[in-house]
């Protein structure tokens, strides 16, 4: 997946994972019933944050990684009808292995 966008500092962009619809007992539940997703997968990293000595810091997730993050985490873009969400690494609550 190659997308047309660099993130700088320490942000990342990720492209949501949709939950699987589950349905118990016949009842379907409507799309404006469900959660956002919370779960998705790291499509570009930035380089890392400077700290205050002019040091660059390295990045905990990389590109290809499956991470969880806050249901109101980051800002969602459109790129090529394609939804991302742009995020700072520290809103990133783990990474799934």
């Amino acid at each position: 997946m190659s997308i047309k966008i660099r993130p700088l500092g320490d942000r990342v962009i990720i492209s949501p994972i949709e939950p699987k619809e589950v349905v118990k007992g016949g009842i379907i539940i409507p799309d404006s019933a469900k959660e956002k997703p919370m779960q998705g997968k790291v499509v570009a990293a930035g380089p890392g944050a400077v700290n205050k000595k002019g040091e660059r810091l390295p990045m905990d997730v990389k590109e290809g990684d499956t991470v969880l993050y806050g249901k109101y985490s980051g800002t969602e873009i459109k790129l090529e009808d394609e939804k991302y969400i742009i995020m700072h690494q520290e809103e990133i609550l783990g990474i799934i292995e």
